[in-house]
């Protein structure tokens, strides 16, 4: 099992459209596919129509009051099941402290999963703490949708310190450009300064309506536009990242 967790220190810089979406195309290539939404905001599990069945769900799964397994829906498509968040996930900080103790219980949560899954995709909570550091030490790889812009790029290069600060492995963070404008100067700029970094995909999403239309459809772009050119670019995106952590 592969896991991709969706991070950036910022919201709303399409991390959780990215997360949906790769895992959308993972599953359609016949991968079975786990979403685990970790974001207070729920947006992956609302995406998806699957609230969560118990409150203080993910406390309960810490604490080793429940099952994974049990808290495991399937969607409406096929091959992709989630793991939905709820509202108690706003004090996950509190639960999972900074201890190593605290990462080692987190990492076998996720550990668990391995062989009943093909990948597994986490949509992190944004901002940084106890809780990113637990899925910094469990996942294969940190992906970061950034937006082409300074504060934006200051979100990436601060993930990239962290990395280096605490000895992690700097191949296991990547990052692609979202919410491209094509327009705009500076866009053109920072994509043409960045793409030289090796952890930088060459694709990268644009600023598209029909990709804030997943508000309406419930449903990847991918499902609901096939043909469009936001799902092609999603594709292009998932083949170069696949290629990226399948090396």
């Amino acid at each position: 099992m592969t896991t991709i967790a969706l991070y950036n220190i910022k919201g709303g810089v399409g991390k959780t459209a990215g997360c949906v979406n790769l895992a959308y195309l993972a599953a359609e290539e016949g991968k079975k596919v786990l979403i685990w939404d970790l974001d207070p905001q729920g947006s992956a599990s609302f995406y998806f129509s699957v609230e969560a069945k118990l409150k203080g769900g993910i406390k309960k799964l810490l604490t080793g009051e429940s099952q994974l397994d049990a808290s495991i829906q399937a969607t409406e498509f096929e091959n992709l099941w989630m793991l939905p968040a709820d509202f108690g996930n706003r004090h996950l900080d509190v639960l999972v402290d900074s201890t190593k103790q605290s990462k080692k219980k987190f990492k076998s949560l996720v550990g668990s999963l391995q062989g009943e899954f093909d990948y597994l995709f986490i949509d992190c909570p944004p901002g940084i703490g106890p809780l990113s550091e637990a899925i910094f030490a469990a996942a294969d790889y940190v992906v970061l949708p950034t937006i082409p812009t300074t504060l934006s790029i200051r979100t990436y290069e601060m993930a990239q310190q962290f990395f280096e600060e605490n000895q992690l492995d700097p191949s296991r963070l990547i990052a692609f450009f979202s919410m491209v404008d094509i327009r705009k100067n500076l866009h053109n700029e920072v994509i043409g300064k960045y793409y030289k970094h090796k952890q930088f995909l060459r694709n990268y999403v644009p600023y598209l309506s029909t990709v804030e239309k997943m508000g309406s459809k419930l449903a990847p772009v991918a499902w609901f536009a096939p043909s469009s050119y936001a799902a092609q670019c999603f594709r292009e995106v998932w083949k170069e990242l696949k290629k990226k952590t399948s090396a």
